[in-house]
């Protein structure tokens, strides 16, 4: 990626292209462009068969100017930098700063290339974009230009792990106004990639991160809640607020899809109850067994004999329904 600065002191993210590619868009130009000059050249023989020779050869002079020269320069200037094989290849021309290209652009990348790319076959084009640190050109060097790509292929964006089940909805109360958007863009970075990381780095970096969102929220993590566990539980709490400020007050329906969804690999843990307060501790996790809910209807209680089902009630109207 090359970082540019634009005249609103903006900065620009864009991947120059490679030489690879750009000697493909070129090739298919002028696979394009001679193919029309042939044409073009043909109709105009047989138009000006009757004219003197010199005639003809100055026809032929400014039809090559015109067509191998001036309709590449047309072209880039009209479309904003795409020609033919650029469109085709998703790549464009654009200034130094990330604007649209302008005829003077046009003009002296097209000068410059019947030099570089007509006249030495491409050898000059192809050692200065060697030479160049973003693949340009001596047409680019002096236009102020810079061929970029424009389709760019989408990595696979990775999701945030859910918390623990256990400790989902524990910081609804939290105050996350002073949290700035660098912070939690570290935290989502951490937590994306907390698998890839050294063990020793991981915790390093989780406790690091847990002290500072303690520090911007005012409330510091839970006792025996791992660093990692509670950046997950805020950053899953921050997300259910803009799903409800987005959605009109409808919370999002379960853990954040993606990852790790259903908490596994987090450390068992009490079960969710009611949000915590400021300063107030959650137990250890270590060594905790989640209680058993209710005995399903007609479940044996532990050391009972098991109960025999219950008989059907008949109806009462005496109607016996068939075994």
């Amino acid at each position: 990626m090359s970082e540019l600065v634009t005249g609103e002191a903006v900065a620009l993210e864009l991947r120059p292209a490679k030489l690879p590619s750009r000697a493909l868009a070129v090739l298919l130009d002028l696979v394009a462009a001679v193919v029309f000059y042939v044409v073009v050249t043909l109709l105009l023989a047989l138009a000006t068969a009757g004219l003197d020779e010199a005639a003809q050869m100055a026809i032929a002079v400014a039809t090559f100017l015109l067509l191998l020269v001036g309709v590449p320069i047309a072209v880039e200037t009209l479309t904003h930098g795409r020609s033919l094989g650029k469109l085709a290849l998703g790549l464009r021309v654009v200034r130094d700063d990330g604007g649209p290209i302008r005829f003077r652009h046009a003009l002296v990348r097209g000068a410059v290339g019947v030099v570089e790319i007509l006249m030495t076959f491409g050898v000059v084009a192809c050692v200065a974009s060697l030479v160049s640190a973003r693949g340009r050109r001596l047409g680019d060097v002096f236009a102020g230009t810079l061929v970029v790509r424009e389709r760019v292929p989408a990595g696979r964006s990775p999701f945030v792990p859910a918390p623990p089940p256990w400790l989902a909805g524990q910081f609804s109360g939290l105050d996350l106004s002073a949290v700035p958007d660098a912070l939690w863009l570290a935290v989502r970075q951490y937590l994306t990639r907390m698998g890839q990381l050294d063990p020793h780095v991981g915790a390093a970096m989780a406790e690091r991160l847990a002290s500072d969102l303690a520090a911007r929220t005012g409330t510091p993590a839970p006792y025996g809640v791992p660093p990692g566990a509670y950046l997950a539980a805020v950053v899953h709490e921050r997300q259910a607020r803009e799903a409800r400020r987005a959605f009109g007050g409808a919370s999002l329906p379960g853990p954040v899809p993606g990852g790790q969804g259903s908490g596994a690999g987090w450390p068992a843990g009490p079960a969710a109850g009611p949000p915590l307060g400021p300063g107030q501790a959650v137990p250890a996790a270590e060594g905790f067994a989640p209680p058993s809910g209710p005995a399903a209807p007609g479940a044996a209680a532990p050391g009972e004999p098991p109960q025999q089902p219950q008989p059907a009630e008949r109806p009462s109207n005496g109607f016996a329904p068939p075994a």
